[in-house]
């Protein structure tokens, strides 16, 4: 994405009263966000791109921080990993079965082999199925259903 389809965005944000909009596409991430005085915040990797326009031009683009991130009981976990950490494969929500009625993947004491699998890995309203990718026997689940988690959390802790 170019300025120009960055700047077209704003434009029609503008038009259409839309107060926030989050694009996401391949490899490209941006936020807008205008405010009350009809001002546009930015959040993207290209950032410097704005800041550098913005310093010669009236400001349209101002850049926002990033999300902040609460801290969560997996975070706190890391360090206590007893033998193999699986850790996620990508950002979304933890889930510990198929759906909530239905009984979990894997509790603490069940063997695992490389291609069990043992959670849901919910992004984008897609559901993704974790395997553990190791052989052995879970010690402990790291995270709590529905948490959050990022790539590379540390999910389970398996023995072998």
């Amino acid at each position: 994405m170019d300025l120009k389809q960055i700047e077209r965005l704003m434009q029609a944000m503008k038009l259409a009263q839309i107060k926030r909009l989050a694009l996401k596409q391949e490899g490209f991430e941006i936020e807008l966000e205008r405010d009350c005085g009809g001002r546009v915040t930015l959040s993207s990797p290209q950032e410097r791109v704005y800041e550098e326009r913005r310093l010669e031009s009236p400001p349209l683009v101002e850049p926002v921080h990033s999300f902040p991130v609460a801290p969560s009981p997996s975070s706190e976990s890391k360090s206590k990993v007893v033998g193999t950490a699986i850790t996620s494969p990508m950002v979304g929500t933890f889930y510990t079965s198929p759906s909530p009625d239905a009984a979990n993947f894997v509790k603490v004491g069940d063997v695992v082999t490389e291609e069990s699998v043992v959670c849901i890995i919910e992004a984008m309203k897609v559901m993704n199925e974790v395997k553990a990718g190791v052989k052995g026997r879970v010690v402990e689940i790291l995270v709590k259903n529905g948490d959050p988690v990022e790539f590379g959390t540390k999910i389970f802790s398996v023995e072998a």
